[in-house]
């Protein structure tokens, strides 16, 4: 027996995709789809679509389960548009949406071997620049999501070497793999020899595969399949929570940045010299031992293992040298990100590096649609109460006795929040 069908929408780039999708407990599949390829006007052919694709499909709007989107990165308009229309029928028909963002749904449509290795996904962003992120094997119990080691990020196709180079043995370590599939049209900026040489000499042991070449961009279809798989596993958002993903604050200058020298196009940061990594078991002596530092009850290393096994996102911070220099763990519910621990090395606190780990937690609540962000901080704790104003959290409670004290007392947590609005993630 078939549950409702989900009909999803891409108007991301330069294709107006519309897939109605259904898929039995025996994953016999049911897809309609329309397409108008090189539209620039998605607005006026949007909801003509939807309704070829629900004739076709003997379908009515009441027939329908849930809705899906591509939320990009993409094309600004095309992102919203595609927003919009999704909330839109999702508030009148009272359904759930499921955001698909288009570098996850790109890696989890790869086929063996590619998808039992390391991804790194690299999608043309025009100017050349290109989107980046690096998946790793799907993740246990059976999850539809490939383990995410590198949130996408703009970068110049000309950095993207280096900064892949840096990372990639961390993200080797982290996903416990040797198979390596470069995938995406953004490769073809770069000069293939050029890219296996640099990933070879950075990691030796792995093994390359090339895909560029032979997988299309993502499409209508394998948003819809990827949102079916979410959609079953509970990944979906309230209407008012569904939000476009843009990495790319701008595109052109204004007159007045132009007047003061500014010329060309907006280019994407610079990568930085402190790496953001995904904590893995290799981590975890040196993550003890910094929790142990900064904490007065620290998380055993044991606990970080724990919530690694259970897929909390958790990250690092190494310096130029190596060294472990900072920490954070959270958990992800439907509705809300919890911040679990966080934590900097005494030798380098107040250089914003507690603000980088708080912005990566951000970013990554924002794209799991999550509504707001909380977290206990001990109510002594004068300097992280601070830090966390300043960042816009408030208090909305109190636990009495929740955390324990070295002299076997007890001492109350202060519980702050911040409200995640709608606005683009940088």
């Amino acid at each position: 027996m078939m549950k409702r069908p989900l009909l999803a929408i891409d108007t991301a780039g330069a294709v107006c995709g519309i897939a109605l999708y259904q898929r039995g407990e025996g994953q016999q599949e049911r897809l309609f789809t329309r397409e108008l390829e090189g539209v620039r006007g998605h607005a006026q052919h949007i909801l003509p679509l939807i309704d070829e694709v629900l004739a076709q499909a003997n379908c009515t709007r009441g027939d329908l389960g849930a809705v899906a989107f591509n939320q990009g990165p993409g094309a600004f308009t095309g992102i919203r548009l595609g927003c919009s229309v999704a909330q839109g029928m999702a508030l009148a028909l009272d359904l759930p949406v499921i955001p698909v963002g288009m570098l996850p749904a790109f890696a989890a449509g790869l086929k063996a071997p590619a998808q039992d290795g390391l991804c790194l996904m690299a999608a043309d962003a025009r100017m050349d620049e290109v989107y980046f992120a690096a998946y790793g094997p799907y993740g246990p119990h059976g999850s539809y999501e490939r383990l995410t080691l590198q949130w996408p990020v703009l970068i110049s196709a000309q950095d993207c070497l280096p900064y892949i180079a840096r990372r990639l043995s961390y993200w080797v370590r982290a996903a416990g793999v040797q198979q390596v599939t470069l995938a995406g049209d953004g490769w073809a900026l770069m000069n293939q020899t050029l890219c296996h040489q640099t990933l070879q000499e950075a990691v030796p042991e792995i093994v390359l595969q090339d895909w560029h070449a032979q997988t299309p961009t993502v499409d209508v279809q394998s948003i819809a399949r990827h949102a079916w798989d979410l959609w079953q596993q509970g990944r979906y958002v309230d209407p008012a929570l569904a939000l476009p993903l843009y990495l790319r604050d701008k595109v052109a200058f204004t007159t007045q940045e132009r007047e003061l020298g500014q010329g060309g196009n907006p280019k994407a940061a610079q990568p930085e010299d402190i790496l953001l990594l995904p904590m893995s078991e290799h981590d975890l002596p040196e993550v003890a031992a910094l929790e142990a530092e900064s904490q007065v009850s620290p998380w055993r290393e044991t606990q970080f293992k724990e919530a690694l096994e259970a897929g909390y996102p958790a990250w690092v911070l190494r310096n130029s040298a190596d060294q472990l220099v900072g920490l954070c763990v959270m958990m992800i519910a439907p509705d809300e990100a919890h911040l679990l621990t966080i934590a900097v090395s005494s030798d380098v606190r107040r250089q914003g590096l507690a603000s980088k780990l708080l912005a990566q937690v951000l970013e990554v609540a924002r794209q799991s649609q999550a509504q707001q962000i909380v977290l206990e901080v001990r109510v002594s704790n004068q300097a992280a109460r601070l830090f966390y104003e300043q960042h816009g959290f408030v208090e909305i409670g109190m636990r009495r006795g929740y955390y324990p004290c070295p002299e076997n007392g007890r001492e109350d947590a202060q519980v702050l929040a911040l409200r995640l609005t709608a606005g683009s993630s940088a």
